[in-house]
């Protein structure tokens, strides 16, 4: 079982960030949500561990009432 990386591991967050942020550009809320579900979807294929998975869950979850 592999553990989750919560490190930083982007040679360039910022570039990363403005990346995600450019594909939502001129998307209507829905089409935006549809591109946020499609790339979960995709990293979650990639990462290929369930149980990474769990933990990424849960640390999303707790990190919604920060």
């Amino acid at each position: 079982m592999s553990d989750l990386i919560t490190a930083l591991q982007l040679p360039d967050p910022d570039a990363a960030y403005h990346r995600l942020v450019d594909a939502h550009r001129g998307l209507s809320e829905e089409q935006s949500a549809d591109l946020n579900a499609r790339l979960v979807l995709l990293l979650t294929n990639h990462v290929g561990d369930l149980a990474v998975l769990d933990q990424a869950i849960e640390l999303a979850k707790a990190k919604r009432g920060s």
